[in-house]
């Protein structure tokens, strides 16, 4: 299955002391694939966007399971990381916050209907935590919304 991610109003694109604080210190969001952070963006970026493939199986009742190195989570309570970190003065990255994008919340129907591939499964959300600061924790809709494309 295809996924793609779009976040947009990155923590550090706003002004005040807390978004220039991210932007001095290197902060970039990226997705976890294991325990690897990649497709990193710098937290003053316009938008970020990542594609990933997903592998899927059905698991009897009609429900769909997913799993690869993009997904974390036991089976029923999957989801996709997005991690937060510095970067500093090197491409070190120190990992501070993640957000977690719950399968769970996909709509069953629109999760079935992106199994043959031929469209992606698409989720919009702002990369603002509600502080100001980075996104972090369980992202629920109406945080975040769930298409296919």
């Amino acid at each position: 299955m295809r996924i793609r991610i779009e976040g947009h109003d990155l923590p550090g694109r706003a002004n005040g002391p807390q978004s220039e604080q991210l932007r001095l210190a290197g902060v970039q969001v990226g997705v976890q694939r294991r325990k690897e952070v990649v497709g990193r963006v710098p937290v003053h970026a316009d938008r970020a966007v990542w594609e990933l493939d997903v592998d899927t199986r059905e698991v009897g009742d009609g429900l769909v399971d997913v799993g690869g190195p993009w997904v974390h989570g036991r089976p029923g309570a999957r989801f996709l990381y997005l991690s937060w970190g510095a970067t500093g003065h090197g491409d070190d990255f120190a990992m501070f916050r993640r957000a977690k994008l719950m399968f769970g919340d996909v709509p069953g129907d629109l999760l079935r209907a992106a199994l043959p591939g031929e469209r992606a499964l698409v989720g919009r959300l702002g990369l603002t935590g509600r502080d100001g600061g980075p996104l972090c924790a369980r992202v629920h809709p109406p945080e975040i919304t769930w298409t296919l494309e």
